[in-house]
């Protein structure tokens, strides 16, 4: 069973993205971060506390990355997709032109010094540094939760796409991104835990004040037209 929830220009799903996925329309772009298979929960229950671990009460969930068969679903259900930890995904998508990479500013730390995301964009590779100790000031409340910037940063990165699907929600930090980006926002999230903690900090991102547009690019122009 499923449930649905609007915040604002925000839909969030309580479900399984398998199930919910073929019901949704065309998007304009996947932003996701899914499990990666590595186990990292089970990791923080055994070192919480050391070296930058932090338990979260929740297992199991990282012990499997989703089958071919959901990245499918992501492609025919969006334009575009951003899809974080693609290095653990290759074999389930194709050669692409752009990773963009998040690097945190540490080097030789027990967790891994950049995290990277799979696009389908036919654009340069880019990377946003942005500390680990910025990262913490969001309130991490997941295992993987990514910091806001760096979700604003993803959704900088296609411009053009004005309705955002997460499959994969969590705490809801691509929510929250899309609000303070004035973007619609469909998020799925299976975890009945998750699922509350990504819907209260989302409609808290709905009472602050967006972020200011981006300024106009200058157009460059060829001494050859004159300048024109």
């Amino acid at each position: 069973m499923s449930r649905v929830e609007q915040i604002g220009q925000c839909q969030l799903w309580l479900g399984d993205c398998r199930e919910i996925l073929p019901t949704l329309g065309m998007v304009d772009a996947v932003v996701t971060d899914p499990p990666y298979g590595i186990g990292a929960d089970e990791a923080a229950s055994k070192n919480n506390g050391k070296w930058g671990w932090k338990y979260y009460g929740e297992t199991q969930w990282d012990r499997e990355r989703p089958a071919a068969a959901v990245f499918s679903l992501i492609r025919n259900a969006s334009k575009s997709q951003i899809i974080w930890g693609g290095n653990y995904f290759t074999d389930h998508l194709p050669p692409t032109m752009q990773w963009l990479v998040w690097d945190k500013g540490q080097r030789d730390f027990s967790l891994a010094d950049f995290e990277m995301a799979w696009s389908s964009q036919e654009a340069a590779a880019r990377i946003f540094d942005y500390s680990r100790a910025l990262a913490l000031k969001d309130g991490k409340e997941h295992p993987t939760q990514k910091p806001i910037e760096v979700m604003v940063w993803c959704l900088q990165q296609i411009p053009k796409a004005q309705t955002i699907l997460d499959p994969f929600m969590g705490s809801g930090t691509t929510g929250v991104a899309c609000v303070k980006l004035g973007r619609k926002f469909i998020g799925i999230e299976i975890e009945p835990k998750y699922f509350d903690i990504a819907r209260r900090r989302i409609e808290a991102a709905t009472k602050e004040p967006r972020l200011p547009l981006p300024e106009p690019k200058p157009v460059q122009t060829s001494l050859l037209d004159g300048g024109r």
